[in-house]
């Protein structure tokens, strides 16, 4: 008998949803024989730049470039500083110490996992040149509480959203979409994004259009005309392929979306029944907040490490995001950060895990996996 199993994310039963559109759209790119640039990826800027109500979308070739893109086309030099999360994936800061430019870790809220306007703002200096905020696992920063004093000082704002494409902020009694409000908006389409492509994929968005014009130069080798170089830009292009993928997810996000926020609230009942939550503290959504749930990450009391490797035994997956917080990786050491520098992160390195959410996760999948947590804590 086959053991049952269930992984965080299961793209194969994403796929059978939408398999004819997507052989239809694929044709039609191999049919055209257009497979860098060209009409099928101009086509799928135009729908984002509706979507996210934004002047101008540059697709790039990952999110780690669309980071980096963003960053040269600042003109970020040696000396100069960027805030951003020490509680994010890698490319968040190695786009910033690439330039040769210094990461300023500013520590983040323990119930959203985001950075505070408190924290960012009293990490500003003559240097600091830009600020990175991360909507992390699907929720955005509150961003209005510090736009207006940090753009006030020259400080540009690149939104990094990667995890947290269709989230959306309620600021001034209008939704805000993720990506929208900074200077730049930074997407991946990594296959297990909530937008995500068959391969790597990532995009820049700005409303800025003298920025977005250098970026769209940037993108291809720095070449305004082929051949012409105005500076040295990257190789970083969203193929024809992955752009024409990306179009047919795209009208179907939102209702994946709300998919996802429904097994959310199933969790967070779950735990209920099974009298946990003194155990487990379900992620928040923060007030005026659209969260998308690209991971869903609970904090747990006790052996975090102990209850992912029961999990396993049972056959359910579930990841730690994340187990070393920037500022404490061996790369980073040359920043002078220590033990205690951002207890926040430090803690929730600790305690968070993340668990099977996508669109088509069963109610009795989730049931299960309560069920086996509860277990692990001796509830039942």
């Amino acid at each position: 008998m086959t053991k049952r199993t269930l992984p965080t994310l299961d793209l194969k039963r994403g796929y059978a949803r939408i398999k004819d559109e997507i052989d239809v759209a694929v044709k039609e790119v191999f049919e055209s024989q257009y497979f860098i640039m060209g009409p099928t990826l101009s086509a799928f800027e135009s729908d984002v730049e509706r979507y996210l109500e934004v002047p101008r979308a540059i697709g790039c070739a990952s999110g780690s470039d669309a980071l980096l893109l963003a960053l040269m086309a600042l003109d970020l030099k040696p000396g100069d500083e960027v805030i951003t999360t020490p509680y994010s994936f890698f490319a968040t800061v190695s786009c910033i110490t690439r330039l040769g430019a210094t990461p300023v870790f500013a520590d983040i809220d323990g119930d959203s996992y985001n950075v505070t306007a408190e924290s960012v703002l009293s990490k500003v200096t003559e240097r600091t040149k830009a600020f990175i905020p991360v909507h992390l696992f699907g929720q955005m920063v509150h961003l209005e509480k510090m736009r207006s004093e940090l753009e006030g000082k020259g400080i540009a704002i690149i939104e990094d959203c990667a995890q947290s494409f269709g989230s959306w902020r309620e600021i001034d009694g209008a939704p805000v979409r993720s990506g929208s409000y900074g200077v730049m908006g930074c997407f991946s389409f990594f296959p297990t994004k909530n937008l995500g492509c068959c391969g790597d994929g990532g995009m820049v968005v700005s409303r800025d259009q003298a920025l977005a014009d250098r970026l769209a130069k940037l993108r291809v080798h720095g070449a305004g005309t082929t051949y012409y170089h105005d500076e040295v830009g990257l190789n970083s292009r969203l193929d024809a392929i992955q752009a024409a993928i990306l179009r047919v997810k795209l009208r179907h996000l939102d209702r994946w979306n709300e998919e996802r926020r429904a097994a959310a609230d199933r969790y967070k009942l779950l735990f209920a029944e099974n009298d946990l939550l003194d155990l487990v503290t379900p992620p928040s959504e923060d007030e005026g907040n659209y969260h998308i749930y690209h991971q869903y990450v609970p904090r747990v009391q006790g052996d975090r490490d102990g209850l992912v490797d029961f999990l396993g035994k049972e056959g359910i997956t579930s990841r730690v995001y994340y187990p070393v917080p920037l500022h404490l990786q061996r790369c980073f050491s040359f920043l002078g950060y220590g033990e205690g520098d951002c207890p926040v992160s430090e803690k929730l390195s600790r305690q968070s895990i993340a668990l099977p959410i996508f669109p088509e996760l069963e109610a009795d999948e989730q049931e299960w996996v309560v069920s086996t947590i509860a277990r692990f804590y001796g509830k039942n």
